[in-house]
């Protein structure tokens, strides 16, 4: 058992777990992120809440990050600048993209690829809908004679002058990172290494990503997507976590830095900054991760992650203790093609802010006041109303100081909150304070809470009923900042009769990078009919990958992490003959015949549609995934911390009686018995607010376990 540190970057704070196995210690903090330099926020964390002797001993620092995300996002929207990069469609002078500038080498006849897309809508409804913006313009898109088959064979050799063209447009464009997506090149690579070393000897010494290197899937929009958004991401990762890594050393670590993947798991520094496509939603996935570990724990069947942090709401659905892995994920209409949880997310957070609609109408996010200047109840400059101005003037959040050293003032929320009872015609005088309540800032803040958690709802049942599950019959595992707050009302929202606080609530996503695992996976299209002589040739080829797994990494780690008995797995994309779409199935190498892989995805098949087909099946794609339990003994679920037991009374909203109610104010730790709502209870990170109707008792576990007394 070794010591870990867990630290996840979200948008309004950078959340740490120090977990020292050996002694059982929990350490927790919360800090301010800083968005222009989020490894200022990482170490802030750290020097705050890690002895140097800690940081000596810790074996595994595995982080959790936006900057992959925040790359992307800064490369999709337009801000004023010089001529460089320009926005297609934008007639005004002067207007770029943010983050790095890609160019894309491409093979001729494919230089529109990200344009032409697949031809859908993302909004069959919307008769004004257009499609973004492709990442790289058109300009910068450049074509060279050359041609694979889909069999590897050379139709055409490549051109050397046309790449050194490339070169001398991409120099001339200041172009920082080039993406070289050639078709058929998941076949054979051979033209692509080719390009990478003419673009080399041409002078180009910016990042280049190779789109053999990131996927071996066919379908050449979505692999040129994911190759484009690679350079981007990999422009800005790389120097990040490198200095990072440097900064972390000098205050003595001596063991690894690790990266959660959007898939689960977790990646050395190496292999984040060769692959830094994988980490683009690291942060989100590890909460889910962490869901997951602890309803198998528990022994819940399904589970429903609601993490509330200062921007945003992230969920998933957790069945049996398995996170919802997908092969595709989509980010802000883009395609990528790697491992994926699908977590579902909505601009629902502390930091969304409140305002009225030219139609008179009361909204709330997706526009967040972040961490800078971040709500008007932070005394920070900010002045819009916020989820968390509202839920301090109901008393959902206890006037003083909170995690990070910020101090909440109850008065800056009422006089933000204030503005907008006029426009929507509410009035009245009674409230908290004669200073800094009255009826209309009241009812305007029980609206903000309300279609916050009407927005939460949503993003739930877009993971559960549109799944066919029924979420009536889960638990609500409520975590993140602001998410034990809101437990109990998406329970209503929900009809759900379960909510659950996990232990360090509101670092529970850091508590899921302190339990991550080293997670590699490759995968290959292999389009062939699903018969006796494909089980031999899938499982030579899941071998072949299995071993590109091992050679990278040993190629990327100083001490290799793969042990003799590290789990393997392999699964199939599966389809009828005929179909386009696929269902992934797990194989058992060596023991399944195709009979029972039939059966399986007939199974499945059956479960996602609801009828089964006759027809034969056919073989898409063969994935390969390796898994390395870095500490198979950790607790799954670390006990609180003991803290004060003194009780107080506060002044505190019922959104079931629509009225305030005087109520007890409970430290985590003094919870030894049934706790009646509405109450607070209170812990370091989070604030557990508990509504008329519920009953809160402690797990053995650690857990808070919220149960419906009664239906409204």
């Amino acid at each position: 058992m070794t010591t870990v540190i867990g630290v996840d970057v979200g948008g309004t704070f950078t959340d740490l777990v120090l977990h020292d196995a050996a002694t059982g210690e929990i350490r927790v903090a919360k800090q301010a992120t800083t968005p222009r330099a989020p490894e200022s926020g990482v170490l802030a964390a750290v020097d705050a809440a890690v002895p140097a002797e800690s940081l000596a001993r810790c074996a595994h620092f595995v982080h959790g990050t936006t900057v992959g995300l925040n790359a992307l996002l800064e490369s999709t929207g337009p801000r004023e600048s010089g001529p460089r990069n320009r926005v297609p469609g934008v007639e005004k002078p002067g207007v770029e993209k943010r983050g790095a500038v890609v160019g894309l080498v491409t093979t001729a006849g494919f230089r529109d690829v990200l344009e032409i897309r697949r031809g859908d809508r993302d909004d069959p409804y919307d008769l004004f809908w257009t499609p973004p913006p492709p990442l790289v313009p058109r300009r910068l898109r450049v074509e060279v004679d050359e041609r694979v088959a889909a069999d590897g064979g050379v139709v055409r050799e490549l051109d050397p002058a046309g790449v050194r063209q490339a070169a001398r447009l991409f120099e001339a464009e200041g172009v920082d990172a080039v993406a070289v997506v050639l078709i058929n090149s998941y076949v054979d690579p051979g033209h692509e290494l080719r390009v990478a070393e003419l673009l080399r000897n041409a002078g180009f010494t910016g990042p280049i990503s190779l789109s053999h290197e990131i996927s071996g899937e066919y379908r050449e929009y979505e692999r040129t997507s994911t190759t484009v958004v690679d350079a981007i991401v990999r422009h800005r990762m790389g120097p990040y976590l490198h200095n990072l890594d440097r900064e972390l050393r000098a205050r003595g670590f001596t063991g690894r830095l690790l990266v959660t993947r959007s898939g689960g798991g977790a990646l050395t520094l190496d292999e984040a900054v060769a692959r830094p496509f994988e980490t683009i939603l690291s942060g989100p996935v590890a909460g889910a991760a962490a869901t997951a570990r602890l309803s198998a724990t528990l022994g819940i069947g399904t589970a429903i992650a609601a993490d509330v942090g200062g921007t945003s709401f992230d969920t998933a659905l957790v069945e049996d203790g398995r996170l919802p892995l997908l092969f595709q994920g989509e980010v802000v209409g883009l395609p990528l093609q790697s491992p994926w949880v699908d977590v579902r997310s909505v601009g629902a957070g502390g930091g969304s802010i409140a305002y009225v609609d030219p139609g008179g109408l009361l909204r709330v996010g997706p526009r967040s006041a972040g961490a800078v200047p971040g709500p008007a109840c932070y005394l920070r400059g900010g002045a819009e109303p916020t989820v968390t101005d509202a839920a301090l003037h109901l008393g959902l959040i206890p006037a003083g100081r909170i995690s990070g050293g910020i101090s909440l003032s109850a008065g800056a929320a009422a006089r933000a909150l204030a503005p907008l009872a006029g426009p929507l015609a509410l009035s009245g005088t009674t409230g908290p304070t004669e200073s800094t309540g009255t009826e209309g800032v009241d009812a305007v803040a029980e609206g903000v809470i309300r279609i916050a958690s009407a927005h939460m709802a949503q993003a739930v049942r877009g993971v559960t009923v549109e799944r066919g599950v029924d979420p009536r019959g889960a638990a609500i595992v409520a975590f993140g900042g602001a998410g034990p707050m809101f437990g109990c009302l998406l329970a209503d929202e929900l009809d759900v009769d379960t909510v659950i606080v996990p232990p360090n609530a509101g670092n529970f996503s850091a508590v899921g990078l302190v339990q991550a695992d080293i997670v590699r996976s490759a995968a290959r299209t292999l389009v062939r009919a699903l018969d006796g002589e494909a089980l031999p040739v899938i499982e030579r080829l899941a071998d072949t990958l299995f071993k590109r797994l091992t050679a990278v990494e040993r190629s990327t780690a100083v001490e290799p992490l793969t042990a003799d008995d590290a789990v393997r797995e392999v699964d199939l994309d599966l389809r009828h003959r005929g179909q386009e779409h696929t269902l992934t199935i797990p194989l058992r190498p060596g023991e399944d015949d195709v009979e029972s892989v039939t059966a399986r995805f007939s199974d499945a098949y059956h479960r996602t549609f609801g009828h089964r087909l006759p027809d034969p099946l056919e073989v898409v794609t063969v994935r390969a995934t390796t898994r390395v339990v870095l500490d198979a003994d950790r607790p799954p679920v670390p006990a609180p911390a003991a803290g004060d037991t003194a009780r107080s009374l506060t002044r505190l909203w019922s959104f079931r009686r629509r009225a305030w109610a005087e109520a007890p104010v409970v430290r985590r730790s003094a919870v030894d018995g049934p706790l009646e709502g509405p109450a607070l209870v209170l812990e370091p990170t989070a604030t557990t607010y508990l509504d008329a109707g519920f009953t809160a008792e402690a797990h053995p576990g650690g857990c808070l376990m919220i149960r419906r007394k009664d239906r409204r």
